[in-house]
Protein backbone atom coordinates (compact mmCIF):
# COMPACT_ATOMS: atom_id res chain seq x y z
CA UNK A 1 0.00 0.00 0.00
CA UNK A 2 2.86 2.37 0.87
CA UNK A 3 4.51 1.65 -2.48
CA UNK A 4 1.26 2.47 -4.29
CA UNK A 5 0.98 5.75 -2.34
CA UNK A 6 4.51 6.82 -3.29
CA UNK A 7 3.96 5.87 -6.94
CA UNK A 8 0.81 7.99 -7.01
CA UNK A 9 2.63 10.85 -5.29
CA UNK A 10 5.51 10.79 -7.77
CA UNK A 11 3.12 10.50 -10.73
CA UNK A 12 1.06 13.47 -9.49
CA UNK A 13 4.19 15.59 -8.99
CA UNK A 14 5.39 14.73 -12.49
CA UNK A 15 1.99 15.64 -13.93
CA UNK A 16 1.98 19.07 -12.24
CA UNK A 17 5.58 19.68 -13.35
CA UNK A 18 4.69 18.85 -16.95
CA UNK A 19 1.57 21.03 -16.77
CA UNK A 20 3.60 23.94 -15.40
CA UNK A 21 6.18 23.63 -18.16
CA UNK A 22 3.43 23.56 -20.77
CA UNK A 23 1.83 26.69 -19.29
CA UNK A 24 5.14 28.57 -19.46
CA UNK A 25 5.73 27.36 -23.03
CA UNK A 26 2.27 28.48 -24.15
CA UNK A 27 2.80 31.92 -22.60
CA UNK A 28 6.21 32.24 -24.24
CA UNK A 29 4.96 31.05 -27.64
CA UNK A 30 2.00 33.44 -27.53
CA UNK A 31 4.15 36.43 -26.62
CA UNK A 32 6.82 35.75 -29.27
CA UNK A 33 5.09 33.80 -32.05
CA UNK A 34 7.18 31.81 -34.52
CA UNK A 35 8.73 35.15 -35.46
CA UNK A 36 8.16 38.71 -34.34
CA UNK A 37 9.30 42.15 -35.44
CA UNK A 38 8.36 45.51 -34.04
CA UNK A 39 9.31 48.72 -32.31
CA UNK A 40 9.67 49.46 -28.59
CA UNK A 41 10.31 52.45 -26.38
CA UNK A 42 12.29 51.81 -23.20
CA UNK A 43 12.12 54.48 -20.51
CA UNK A 44 14.75 54.49 -17.78
CA UNK A 45 13.20 56.24 -14.78
CA UNK A 46 15.39 57.47 -11.93
CA UNK A 47 14.58 59.71 -8.95
CA UNK A 48 15.99 62.81 -10.64
CA UNK A 49 15.95 62.04 -14.39
CA UNK A 50 14.41 59.97 -17.19
CA UNK A 51 15.90 58.76 -20.47
CA UNK A 52 14.10 57.14 -23.41
CA UNK A 53 15.60 54.60 -25.81
CA UNK A 54 13.74 53.50 -28.94
CA UNK A 55 14.55 50.29 -30.76
CA UNK A 56 13.55 47.86 -33.46
CA UNK A 57 13.45 44.18 -32.51
CA UNK A 58 13.37 40.97 -34.55
CA UNK A 59 13.08 37.43 -33.19
CA UNK A 60 12.81 33.91 -34.59
CA UNK A 61 11.99 31.15 -32.12
CA UNK A 62 14.21 30.98 -29.04
CA UNK A 63 17.56 31.01 -30.86
CA UNK A 64 17.60 34.22 -32.90
CA UNK A 65 17.17 37.77 -31.64
CA UNK A 66 18.28 41.18 -32.91
CA UNK A 67 17.85 44.69 -31.46
CA UNK A 68 18.65 47.92 -33.35
CA UNK A 69 18.83 51.12 -31.30
CA UNK A 70 17.16 53.99 -33.21
CA UNK A 71 17.42 56.77 -30.56
CA UNK A 72 18.89 58.67 -28.78
CA UNK A 73 21.58 59.92 -31.16
CA UNK A 74 24.43 58.84 -28.90
CA UNK A 75 23.46 55.16 -29.11
CA UNK A 76 21.72 55.20 -32.49
CA UNK A 77 22.90 52.42 -34.79
CA UNK A 78 24.08 50.05 -32.07
CA UNK A 79 22.94 46.49 -32.70
CA UNK A 80 22.69 43.53 -30.33
CA UNK A 81 22.26 40.00 -31.65
CA UNK A 82 21.76 36.52 -30.32
CA UNK A 83 22.40 33.61 -32.69
CA UNK A 84 22.07 30.27 -30.96
CA UNK A 85 24.37 30.61 -27.93
CA UNK A 86 26.48 33.49 -29.24
CA UNK A 87 25.85 37.15 -28.35
CA UNK A 88 27.26 40.11 -30.27
CA UNK A 89 27.17 43.91 -30.07
CA UNK A 90 27.95 46.11 -33.10
CA UNK A 91 29.10 49.61 -32.09
CA UNK A 92 29.31 51.77 -35.26
CA UNK A 93 30.82 54.79 -33.47
CA UNK A 94 34.03 52.80 -32.93
CA UNK A 95 33.50 50.44 -35.89
CA UNK A 96 33.79 47.42 -33.61
CA UNK A 97 32.02 44.07 -33.23
CA UNK A 98 32.07 42.93 -29.59
CA UNK A 99 31.29 39.42 -28.42
CA UNK A 100 29.26 39.38 -25.19
CA UNK A 101 30.56 36.60 -22.92
CA UNK A 102 28.22 34.54 -20.69
CA UNK A 103 29.73 36.28 -17.66
CA UNK A 104 28.18 39.56 -18.85
CA UNK A 105 24.61 38.28 -19.15
CA UNK A 106 23.70 39.39 -15.63
CA UNK A 107 24.88 42.94 -16.29
CA UNK A 108 22.57 45.88 -16.95
CA UNK A 109 21.45 46.30 -20.58
CA UNK A 110 21.96 49.89 -21.82
CA UNK A 111 21.97 51.14 -18.22
CA UNK A 112 18.43 49.85 -17.62
CA UNK A 113 16.99 47.58 -14.93
CA UNK A 114 16.81 44.75 -17.46
CA UNK A 115 19.82 42.47 -17.74
CA UNK A 116 21.52 41.45 -20.99
CA UNK A 117 19.89 38.06 -20.46
CA UNK A 118 16.40 39.58 -20.10
CA UNK A 119 16.63 41.40 -23.43
CA UNK A 120 18.78 39.01 -25.45
CA UNK A 121 17.10 35.81 -24.20
CA UNK A 122 20.36 33.92 -23.64
CA UNK A 123 18.83 31.42 -21.25
CA UNK A 124 15.75 29.52 -22.32
CA UNK A 125 12.86 29.90 -19.92
CA UNK A 126 11.65 26.52 -21.22
CA UNK A 127 14.81 24.41 -21.47
CA UNK A 128 16.93 25.65 -18.56
CA UNK A 129 14.46 25.44 -15.67
CA UNK A 130 12.35 22.97 -13.73
CA UNK A 131 8.77 24.27 -13.61
CA UNK A 132 6.41 23.65 -10.68
CA UNK A 133 2.85 24.86 -10.22
CA UNK A 134 2.82 26.22 -6.66
CA UNK A 135 -0.53 27.96 -6.49
CA UNK A 136 -3.12 30.22 -8.06
CA UNK A 137 -3.60 33.96 -7.52
CA UNK A 138 -5.48 36.87 -9.03
CA UNK A 139 -3.52 39.66 -10.77
CA UNK A 140 -5.86 42.58 -11.49
CA UNK A 141 -8.94 40.89 -12.98
CA UNK A 142 -7.06 37.81 -14.24
CA UNK A 143 -7.00 34.40 -12.55
CA UNK A 144 -3.39 33.26 -12.77
CA UNK A 145 -1.24 30.19 -12.34
CA UNK A 146 1.67 30.80 -9.97
CA UNK A 147 4.70 28.86 -11.22
CA UNK A 148 8.13 28.43 -9.68
CA UNK A 149 11.12 28.06 -12.00
CA UNK A 150 14.32 26.56 -10.57
CA UNK A 151 17.38 26.34 -12.86
CA UNK A 152 18.59 22.88 -13.81
CA UNK A 153 22.00 21.94 -12.33
CA UNK A 154 23.81 22.22 -15.67
CA UNK A 155 22.07 25.42 -16.82
CA UNK A 156 24.12 28.60 -17.15
CA UNK A 157 21.47 31.13 -16.11
CA UNK A 158 21.35 34.48 -14.36
CA UNK A 159 18.65 33.80 -11.78
CA UNK A 160 18.56 31.40 -8.84
CA UNK A 161 14.77 31.27 -8.99
CA UNK A 162 11.89 32.88 -10.88
CA UNK A 163 8.26 33.05 -9.77
CA UNK A 164 5.88 33.67 -12.68
CA UNK A 165 2.18 34.55 -12.72
CA UNK A 166 0.46 33.52 -15.99
CA UNK A 167 -3.22 34.14 -16.70
CA UNK A 168 -5.23 30.93 -17.03
CA UNK A 169 -7.30 31.72 -20.09
CA UNK A 170 -5.10 34.11 -22.05
CA UNK A 171 -1.57 32.89 -21.15
CA UNK A 172 -0.31 36.41 -20.42
CA UNK A 173 2.70 36.59 -18.11
CA UNK A 174 1.43 39.38 -15.87
CA UNK A 175 4.06 39.30 -13.14
CA UNK A 176 7.48 37.77 -12.47
CA UNK A 177 9.83 37.87 -9.50
CA UNK A 178 13.56 37.28 -10.02
CA UNK A 179 15.69 35.91 -7.16
CA UNK A 180 19.44 35.44 -6.84
CA UNK A 181 21.19 32.21 -5.84
CA UNK A 182 20.81 33.12 -2.15
CA UNK A 183 17.03 33.42 -2.40
CA UNK A 184 16.94 37.23 -2.22
CA UNK A 185 14.37 39.03 -4.38
CA UNK A 186 16.25 41.24 -6.87
CA UNK A 187 13.74 42.43 -9.48
CA UNK A 188 9.99 42.45 -9.95
CA UNK A 189 8.45 42.68 -13.41
CA UNK A 190 4.79 43.49 -14.12
CA UNK A 191 2.81 43.64 -17.35
CA UNK A 192 -0.27 45.73 -18.08
CA UNK A 193 -2.19 47.73 -20.72
CA UNK A 194 -3.66 44.74 -22.56
CA UNK A 195 -4.48 45.80 -26.13
CA UNK A 196 -4.23 44.79 -29.78
CA UNK A 197 -0.58 44.16 -30.58
CA UNK A 198 -0.23 43.14 -34.20
CA UNK A 199 -2.71 40.34 -34.83
CA UNK A 200 -3.10 39.34 -31.18
CA UNK A 201 -4.09 40.81 -27.83
CA UNK A 202 -1.24 41.18 -25.34
CA UNK A 203 0.01 43.32 -22.46
CA UNK A 204 1.82 46.19 -24.21
CA UNK A 205 3.63 47.62 -21.19
CA UNK A 206 6.25 45.95 -18.97
CA UNK A 207 7.79 47.52 -15.90
CA UNK A 208 10.96 46.20 -14.23
CA UNK A 209 11.61 47.41 -10.68
CA UNK A 210 14.83 46.66 -8.77
CA UNK A 211 14.24 45.97 -5.09
CA UNK A 212 17.43 47.65 -3.84
CA UNK A 213 17.14 50.96 -5.71
CA UNK A 214 14.23 53.05 -4.47
CA UNK A 215 12.65 55.19 -7.17
CA UNK A 216 14.24 53.24 -10.04
CA UNK A 217 12.26 51.46 -12.73
CA UNK A 218 12.47 50.65 -16.42
CA UNK A 219 9.34 50.77 -18.59
CA UNK A 220 9.24 48.82 -21.86
CA UNK A 221 6.36 49.81 -24.16
CA UNK A 222 5.43 48.04 -27.40
CA UNK A 223 4.75 50.62 -30.11
CA UNK A 224 3.89 48.13 -32.87
CA UNK A 225 4.47 44.45 -33.56
CA UNK A 226 4.04 41.93 -36.38
CA UNK A 227 3.95 38.20 -35.68
CA UNK A 228 4.71 35.11 -37.78
CA UNK A 229 6.04 36.99 -40.81
CA UNK A 230 8.85 34.94 -42.34
CA UNK A 231 12.35 35.98 -41.25
CA UNK A 232 15.19 33.85 -42.66
CA UNK A 233 17.97 32.70 -40.36
CA UNK A 234 20.37 34.52 -42.67
CA UNK A 235 18.94 37.80 -41.32
CA UNK A 236 20.69 37.14 -38.01
CA UNK A 237 24.32 37.55 -39.05
CA UNK A 238 27.20 39.85 -38.15
CA UNK A 239 27.17 41.18 -41.71
CA UNK A 240 23.53 42.17 -41.40
CA UNK A 241 24.13 43.80 -38.00
CA UNK A 242 26.24 46.41 -39.79
CA UNK A 243 23.55 47.34 -42.32
CA UNK A 244 20.15 46.61 -40.70
CA UNK A 245 17.83 49.63 -40.54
Amino acid sequence: MKNLFFILLISTAAMFSQDAKEIVKKANDYALGKTSQGEYTMSLVRPDWQRDVTMKVWSKGLDYYMILITAPAREKGQVFMKRNKEMWNWVPSINKMIKIPPSMMSQSWMGSDFTNDDLLKESSIIKDYKHTLIGEEKIDEYDCYKIELIPLPEAAVVWGKIISWISKNEYYQLKAEYYDEFGDLINTQSASEVENVGNRVLPSKMVMIPMDKEGNQTILKVNNMTFDKEIPESFFTQQNMKKVR
